[in-house]
Parts: structure tokens; C-alpha cells; sequence
């Protein structure tokens, strides 16, 4: 593992309360590896062996039924994942699949669970985990049941705005295949909603999203904090896409 690694680990709020020698623990059991893009590191089903932590690139976590497919998130650096399945002992309930050359760190779940009965900080901080990525779910299916599609995009695009600093222009931060699975929708049906949305103050111009009149699109969008949050802690845990880069944002426009 790189030297640089284990304070990037140790700043994630999972980690960052425990005991040290607690930590040293876990990290004896960690290795490090670097994955080619759209290679598969763990598949719904399958025992949860490992906690995975994304040092560098992108995973998209998602699930299969059927013929079908949908994208429950994407997780960037530096972010952990599938938490919930390592505690439990139990299958895995997503798939995970690189979309661009990562490098990960894997921890055995069986050294999590172990810490996690014998260092209560470590307990406390994996309960707040938990706790917001349950909530976290609560919102996106609210979101999916109770709005509209066109409610459900005009609420994600302002959402990455508010993120970002309200700005008034950005990059969307993933494909819109992904987005388009994420919000419940086909690819298509994202297409045609996008371009009917510039009577609503958004344009789209390729990856770029250009607000031309927020006080339209928030009526759209209708905020509600008991959907689209965040948390009073500014907890944002669970199933999401990610937050648009804002070091890539051109302000203005």
C-alpha cells in the first residue's frame, strides 16, 4: 500500500474516531490493488469478503433482474463500499464494476466485523454509516415514487448546482446512460426530458448543464428537504451519484 493511502483512509469519517491500534489492525489485513476499467470486483450473490475502498478512478455499484439493469450509484475517491453486506456476514446485495482504470483497497470483513465488537468508536462511527445510508435510500425511492421525471432531473440538476456553490453552469459528473438508470429512466426517455426542460430555465449542451432561470426549475423541482436533504449533520451516505467536480465549474453563464 502507498504511503499516502493510510491518512487519506484514516480521514474517512469511518475511520477517523477509532483507536489507533484499532486502525493498525485493520490495515495489517488491507491490500492495495489497481483494476483496468469495466472489470467486475464483486457480483450481487456473492459473500461479502471485503470492504472496498476507491483510492483512485470511478465504481459504479449496481443491480440486475431479469434482463434488467440499473445503476444504484457511483463511488470516487475516496469512498467505501458495501458496508452494510461486510457487517452482516451476509451476499451482497449490489454488483460493482470499475468504469475507468481504480485502484482499491480491500479490507477483509471478517477484521471489520472483529473491530467493530471491540472498539465502541469505531461501532458509533459504522452506525452513523449505516444510519445515513439508510436514509439516504429512504430519499432516492421517495424521490423515484413521488415526483414526476422531469421533477426527478430538474431536482438532481439543482441539487449539483447547490453542491457546487450555486453555480449556474457545470459538468455533469456522469455519463447520462448512468444518469438516466439512476433517476429510473431509459437513456432516451432522459434525451427527450432534457430538451424539454429548456422552457424550465435548464440547457443542456452535451455534458454541460447551463441554468438559465433557477427561479423556473426550482418550481419544477418543488426542493424538499425530507427528500433531497441533506441531513442538519450534511451527512451524504448511501445511494447516490457524485456531486459535480467543482474544480472543473465555469461560474457565470
Amino acid at each position: 500500500m502507498r504511503a499516502h493511502e493510510l491518512p487519506e483512509i484514516r480521514r474517512l469519517p469511518l475511520f477517523r474516531d477509532m483507536r489507533h491500534a484499532s486502525f493498525e489492525t485493520l490495515m495489517q489485513g488491507a491490500y492495495a490493488q489497481t483494476f483496468p476499467a469495466g472489470l467486475e470486483l464483486i457480483r450481487q450473490g456473492d459473500p461479502a469478503d471485503f470492504l472496498h475502498i476507491v483510492m483512485e478512478g470511478a465504481v459504479e455499484l449496481y443491480s440486475l433482474w431479469s434482463d434488467r439493469e440499473c445503476t444504484m450509484a457511483v463511488v470516487q475517491p475516496v469512498g467505501s463500499f458495501i458496508l452494510a453486506a461486510c457487517i452482516r456476514d451476509a451476499p451482497y446485495l449490489m454488483s460493482a464494476r470499475t468504469l475507468e482504470r481504480s485502484r482499491l483497497v480491500l479490507l477483509p470483513s471478517s477484521d471489520v466485523r472483529a473491530v467493530f465488537r471491540t472498539d465502541p468508536e469505531f461501532a458509533v462511527s459504522v452506525i452513523g454509516e449505516l444510519a445515513g445510508c439508510y436514509r439516504a435510500v429512504v430519499r432516492h425511492a421517495k424521490g423515484l415514487k413521488l415526483r414526476t421525471s422531469r421533477e426527478r432531473i430538474a431536482s438532481y440538476l439543482l441539487r449539483q448546482s447547490r453542491l457546487a456553490g450555486e453555480v449556474a453552469s457545470y459538468i455533469l459528473p456522469v455519463e447520462k446512460r448512468l444518469l438516466a438508470s439512476y433517476l429510473g429512466m431509459t437513456p432516451e426517455n432522459l434525451s427527450r426530458a432534457l430538451k424539454t426542460l429548456e422552457a424550465d430555465g435548464v440547457k443542456i449542451d452535451g455534458t454541460r448543464v447551463i441554468i438559465t432561470d433557477r427561479a423556473r426549475l426550482t418550481a419544477l423541482a418543488r426542493p424538499d428537504q425530507l427528500i433531497d436533504g441533506p441531513d442538519p449533520d450534511g451527512s451524504t451516505a448511501g445511494v447516490s451519484l457524485p456531486p459535480a467536480n467543482v474544480a472543473g465549474l465555469r461560474r457565470g453563464a
